[in-house]
């Protein structure tokens, strides 16, 4: 199969690159003629706003080569991870019309929260889901801590709610939980579009041996994932136990400033992949304290292929993936004392230990392999052929907004 794969790099690293990269790598790997399609916001720096702003919403150029390119490689599906801002959603139509089928990854809440992480204030909010205006992320700066910022993003949302471009050119769309698809259906896409399908972990690393029997986070040291939380409830543990940060990020230095604190806890910053598996696969436990709504982060794959249990939030996805009791346990949300009993639950318990890391690989190797990832890929893949071929190629060339009377902010202008 000829397969183009779509992604703007953000400016600071995450899952969601990872995951782009490690997709190609498996198609690849099994024969599929595979193109890539980049784009990175540290180009954004030496633009003007307005240039920004209409890229957003409507980037023609980008559209331009993805058709060519699809027309001359005779490309059959076009997976997109993430559009926003460069390459905009008129991707999906110069796609559509070029004659492949349309997916779309929702790797975050981007097309129902200006912010994407249906987050306010630390808590859960989901009012601008379903709205046509996302005015409440408007009013709180909920993109950048910025008013124009939000307001970018959310004329890009409605602009391409009024075009209805978020239900007609893309075939499939892919959700990591059931929590995540649930509100994206509030949210407007069409629920018979949206698959759910995890992430995996290639090659297979092996199975740890928790020797090092201390407690690990790695990932974005940020607030939505609960790095306050986290620390909070070290404070409260007895163990001498200790707790490794792995990771970077906006929190990073009042993790350090915990650690000069606490001797316990150490901060590792970023490390290589094989040293990150070593690290999750010699501890007792890994510990993801999220306060927001998780589709399936990496983080959770990786530790369950080194099988060593999860203590997470009961929150979104991580109370789909992690079964509490087999895999892992779950706390209560934003609950540090909660938190601070089930790690010192677990690290008092080595046959429960035990126990969870033979759970967990198991449910590594028949869930979240290679071969189950890319089973699972086929079968969307050909599920958006079917949508795209029964949508009918005449009926396709008219998907979308008349290209002579897009509003202002989509016309060609020098930036």
């Amino acid at each position: 199969m000829k397969i183009l794969v779509c992604h703007n790099y953000y400016q600071q690293a995450g899952g969601e690159d990872r995951i782009f990269d490690d997709e190609i790598s498996l198609l690849e790997s099994r024969g599929h003629t595979v193109f890539r399609f980049e784009m990175h916001n540290d180009s954004i720096r030496d633009r003007r706003m307005l240039g920004v702003v209409r890229d957003m919403v409507w980037n023609r150029r980008v559209a331009k080569e993805i058709g060519e390119l699809v027309r001359r490689e005779q490309i059959q599906v076009v997976h997109f991870h993430n559009t926003f801002p460069l390459i905009s959603p008129a991707a999906y139509y110069a796609a559509r019309r070029a004659g492949a089928a349309v997916v779309q990854a929702l790797h975050n809440f981007r097309l129902v929260c200006p912010g994407a992480t249906l987050m306010h204030n630390g808590k859960t909010c989901e009012k601008c889901v379903g709205k046509w205006v996302a005015w409440p992320g408007m009013l709180h700066k909920c993109y950048r801590n910025s008013h124009a910022a939000t307001a970018a993003v959310g004329l890009m949302l409605s602009v391409h709610r009024l075009w209805r471009t978020y239900r007609r050119p893309v075939d499939v769309y892919v959700a990591m939980s059931e929590c995540a698809r649930e509100r994206f259906v509030t949210g407007g896409l069409p629920a018979e579009k949206i698959v759910l399908k995890p992430n995996f972990v290639r090659p297979d690393p092996g199975a740890g041996t928790g020797e090092g029997r201390y407690v690990v986070f790695f990932g974005r040291l940020s607030k939505e994932k609960g790095i306050e939380v986290l620390l909070d409830a070290w404070s409260k543990v007895t163990s001498d136990t200790r707790l490794l940060f792995v990771g970077d990020g906006p929190l990073i230095d009042r993790v350090r400033q915990a650690a000069t604190e606490d001797k316990r806890i150490e901060v590792l910053g970023w490390q290589s992949p094989d040293d990150v598996y070593r690290i999750i696969g010699e501890a007792a436990c890994v510990v993801i304290p999220s306060i927001w709504y998780e589709g399936f982060p990496r983080t959770l794959v990786e530790a369950t292929a080194k099988g060593t249990p999860v203590i997470a939030s009961n929150l979104g996805g991580l109370s789909e993936f992690i079964e509490h009791g087999r895999t892992g346990l779950h706390f209560r949300p934003n609950d540090s004392e909660d938190l601070a009993a089930k790690i010192q639950q677990l690290l008092a318990d080595p046959a429960k230990l035990s126990e969870l890391r033979d759970n967990a690989r198991r449910q590594f190797r028949e869930r979240y392999s290679a071969d189950a990832n890319h089973e699972s890929l086929m079968a969307i893949y050909e599920q958006a052929l079917r949508t795209r071929g029964s949508y009918g190629r005449q009926a396709a060339d008219h998907v979308g907004p008349n290209s002579h009377a897009l509003p202002s902010v989509a016309t060609e202008a020098s930036d």
